[in-house]
């Protein structure tokens, strides 16, 4: 059966929530409370962020857990929240950009295809990828920045543990206080450049990133309850689908949503590994040139990478990134979700 059938099916058998467009939203609730709650999220998740990172600059394979071990004994629970106050810091400012981009442009972008005549399910894709490549772009102009400062800090004191010393051979050698002491160096060291080094590769990565991601979600999303719909469907001699119609309780929409977010999560993580790889070697390594240590460029980047392992050390990290991916988005979803209910201007505006 095609999508636009098992649709239309779904929509006869389940009633799902109605979407919250933007103009329903209580602005300053929605941004105050998505604060609190993503903050919340990025803690829980903060750990495997670090793991993702130090395997990303490794000039050889560790394995998680033995890196897990290292560090808990080398340098305690706290080497995993290593540049987190940093991250949190900028997390509510580009979180703030991100979801304010992507509803706008999700809503005015999807109100625009339908009214050129595309179907409700190709509008939705459009609009969804419109929406990702337009709010990471954003975004990026807050988070390079705090991305430099915060894997800088996740980096420092990785060669200290003896079961991975000399791991990284090129790690920027000057040593931070905290992230205020390492962005006023980086500042004082390489400009405004350096706070914004990888800039480039970053839009490259998460822009199509997320533009696949919000692509593959809203699809798999539609998937998923056309699949339920023509399964739970049951009709009659003439084609008519037969019952009173169906309507999922809160548990039944959270996991849809949670499965959504970790298929387009796998689809995501999978095609945008090596420029995420590339990117964070970007941003914490330096090349050496006749002594001198600078930055390396992206062609440096990828030719060291494939001199360390081939293209298979492009991918190192894919399982903590993956997971991370997967979970962040899942947690991510359901919380935007519930936020945007909880942020509705009136009951009234969540009618179907």
């Amino acid at each position: 059966m095609s999508l636009s059938a098992a649709e239309d099916d779904s929509r006869s058998e389940i009633h799902i929530p109605a979407d919250i467009d933007w103009h329903m939203l209580d602005k300053s609730k929605f941004f105050f409370l998505g604060a609190a709650l993503f903050s919340g999220v990025s803690a829980a998740l903060y750990p495997i962020v670090v793991l993702k990172t130090r395997q990303q600059v490794s000039s050889a394979q560790i394995s998680c857990s033995k890196m897990s071990l290292s560090i808990m004994r080398y340098e305690g629970l706290r080497g995993f929240y290593r540049g987190f106050g940093t991250s949190l810091m900028g997390t509510i400012p580009a979180r703030a950009l991100y979801m304010g981009v992507l509803e706008v442009t999700k809503s005015s972008v999807g109100t625009a295809t339908v009214r050129l005549g595309f179907s409700d399910t190709t509008a939705t894709a459009i609009a969804s990828a419109a929406a990702g490549l337009n709010s990471a772009m954003a975004a990026q102009l807050v988070w390079t920045p705090i991305d430099v400062v915060s894997q800088r800090l996740m980096v420092q004191g990785y060669n200290n543990s003896n079961s991975c010393k000399n791991a990284i051979s090129n790690v920027h050698s000057c040593r931070y206080k905290n992230g205020l002491d390492a962005f006023r160096k980086i500042l004082y060291a390489d400009g405004p450049r350096g706070l914004y080094r990888g800039f480039g590769i970053s839009i490259l990565t998460y822009a199509p990133s997320n533009a696949v991601w919000w692509t593959s979600y809203s699809l798999a999303h539609k998937l998923i309850w056309g699949g339920i719909g023509c399964s739970m469907g049951k009709k009659d001699e003439t084609g008519v689908i037969e019952g009173s119609g169906f309507k999922p309780d809160s548990r039944a929409v959270v996991a849809v949503q949670g499965l959504s977010a970790a298929m387009a999560s796998g689809v995501s993580a999978l095609i945008t590994m090596p420029l995420d790889t590339v990117k964070t070697r970007l941003q914490v390594l330096d090349g050496e040139d006749n002594g001198i240590r600078r930055p390396m460029t992206v062609l440096q980047t990828i030719r060291n990478l494939v001199k360390e392992g081939g293209l298979s050390a492009c991918y190192r990290g894919l399982g903590p990134r993956w997971a991370s991916m997967s979970m962040s988005a899942t947690t991510m979803i359901t919380t935007y979700e519930f936020l945007k209910r909880l942020s509705a201007k009136s009951q009234d505006s969540l009618s179907s």
